[in-house]
C-alpha cells in the first residue's frame, strides 16, 4: 500500500519514532505549514510543504528552497486536509500524522475528525507521544501483545461491536462516544478480533506494539 506521513504543526514526535516509520514504508514526507519547523529542528527533509504558510517562518523556507512548496489560500478546508487531498491526488491510500495534537484542543478535535470525514477515500492514523490512533467500520484481526492495554471508542449512533480476545469481551454492543465507550480494555491472548457495524471505531494502542505486531 502507498504510504505517507504527515508533519502537522502540533506536538513533535521523536525523530527516533520518525525514522523507525520512515523505515515501515511512510517514507514521503508532507508537510502541513508550520510543520515544516518541526522537520527542520529535527533535521528532515520533506518532499513538499503545503499550506496557507501562515505558521512557517520566512527562514525555513528559505532553508527549505529545494523543497516543492505549495500556498493555498482557501479557508474552506484546514492545512491538513490540503495535505491530505494532496496526498488522495498523488493515489497515496494511507497516511500517518503526526503533530495532530498540541496546545490547541480545536485543531486535536478537528484532526480527529478528520480520520473519519476521509476514512472512504484514505486511510489516517495518528501518532500522538507514545500511542496511534487507527480507525476501522469492518472485521479486523490485530495481532497484539498479551495483556496490551486497547481502548476503543464509537461513532455512530447504531455503532455495534462484537470483539474477542479481550479481557472485557463485547458482544453485539452498542459502542457510541459519549455513552458508551471502551477505556483501558486489555487484550487476553495474542489477537483480538473486532467486528464493527453501522459505524466506526478509533482504537488506541501503544506506539511500540503496533509497530512490533504491524499496522493493520
Amino acid at each position: 500500500m502507498k504510504r505517507c506521513l504527515i508533519i502537522a504543526n502540533g506536538t513533535k514526535p521523536s525523530k527516533q519514532k520518525i525514522n523507525k516509520l520512515i523505515s515501515l514504508g511512510y517514507n514521503f514526507i508532507i508537510c502541513a505549514d508550520g510543520g515544516a519547523e518541526a522537520a527542520k529542528k529535527m533535521h528532515i527533509k520533506p518532499d513538499v510543504i503545503i499550506g496557507d504558510l501562515d505558521s512557517v517562518s520566512t527562514e525555513t523556507l528559505k532553508h527549505f528552497s529545494d523543497v516543492e512548496i505549495i500556498r493555498l489560500h482557501r479557508q474552506n478546508d484546514t492545512d491538513v486536509e490540503k495535505c491530505l487531498k494532496y496526498a488522495m491526488g498523488k493515489k497515496f491510500r494511507e497516511v500517518m500524522l503526526v503533530g495532530a495534537t498540541g496546545d490547541r484542543l480545536d485543531h486535536m478535535i478537528c484532526n480527529l475528525g478528520i480520520v473519519i470525514k476521509f476514512f472512504q477515500k484514505i486511510r489516517i492514523h495518528i501518532l500522538h507521544e507514545e500511542n496511534i490512533l487507527s480507525c476501522y467500520n469492518s472485521n479486523v484481526k490485530l495481532p497484539v501483545e498479551k495483556n496490551e492495554i486497547i481502548s476503543l471508542y464509537g461513532f455512530g449512533e447504531k455503532c455495534t461491536i462484537t470483539g474477542t480476545g479481550l479481557k472485557y469481551a463485547m458482544k453485539n454492543k452498542r459502542l457510541v462516544f459519549g455513552k458508551n465507550e471502551s477505556t483501558s480494555n486489555v487484550a487476553a491472548n495474542k489477537e483480538v478480533d473486532l467486528k464493527i457495524r453501522n459505524g466506526y471505531v478509533f482504537v488506541i494502542r501503544k506506539f511500540k506494539n503496533v509497530i512490533k505486531y504491524g499496522i493493520v
